[in-house]
């Protein structure tokens, strides 16, 4: 293993959707809640995550949804991408591996979120490539989002790491005969390697 796939969320950043919703829905207690699964999660925001919907068009339907608040689709946008904060121990842990291993970002995100992150954590500059949902139309929920990292770079499954939150992308990865760890801390995460 050369390799280490990392993702963003839950594991160099926390996430918390529940800011954006509470920011931007008329009830911010019931409505919240509501604008969480119609937007922050499922197949819509699938579609934003693997290109089949601008960004722009995902915002605009969010501001015409009686569930959210009248405001510019810029205050909208700055919502949306004000849900992280920066993961206790990620930029120890990357320079770390950064000193035994070639480091590539593999998440599934929008451009909104990947652009917000990458400007604001230069943590995310620190990696040798991307591997964004976004930009290749798959999640790390099937396994084609793994052997698109295998055909396209030319590697070897054996050659690669996934470090990931969520037991299904490191299920995924498996399939396609890459090792993963499902992330809980990186102390215990950095004792695995």
């Amino acid at each position: 293993m050369s390799i280490i796939l990392l993702d963003i969320g839950n594991v160099l950043v926390t996430v918390n959707f529940m800011r954006f919703c509470r920011a931007i829905a008329r009830d911010p207690i019931a409505g919240a809640d509501e604008v969480f699964l119609k937007y922050c999660s499922g197949e819509f925001k699938d579609k934003l995550e693997t290109g089949w919907i601008a960004p722009l068009e995902y915002l605009a339907v969010i501001a015409r949804d009686p569930l959210a608040r009248a405001m510019p689709l810029s205050d909208i946008r700055q919502h949306w991408q004000d849900i992280f904060e920066l993961l206790d121990g990620a930029i120890e842990a990357v320079t770390l591996l950064r000193q035994s291993y070639s480091l590539w970002i593999m998440s599934d995100t929008d451009p909104l979120h990947f652009t917000f992150l990458l400007n604001n954590y230069p943590l995310l500059r620190s990696v040798d490539r991307y591997y964004l949902s976004f930009e290749n139309g798959k999640m790390k929920t099937t396994v084609d989002a793994f052997t698109h990292v295998l055909e396209s770079s030319g590697r070897t499954a054996d050659e690669f790491l996934l470090i990931d939150d969520k037991a299904v992308n490191c299920a995924s990865a498996s399939q396609a005969g890459i090792r993963s760890i499902q992330f809980q801390n990186w102390q215990d995460t950095l004792a695995l390697l």
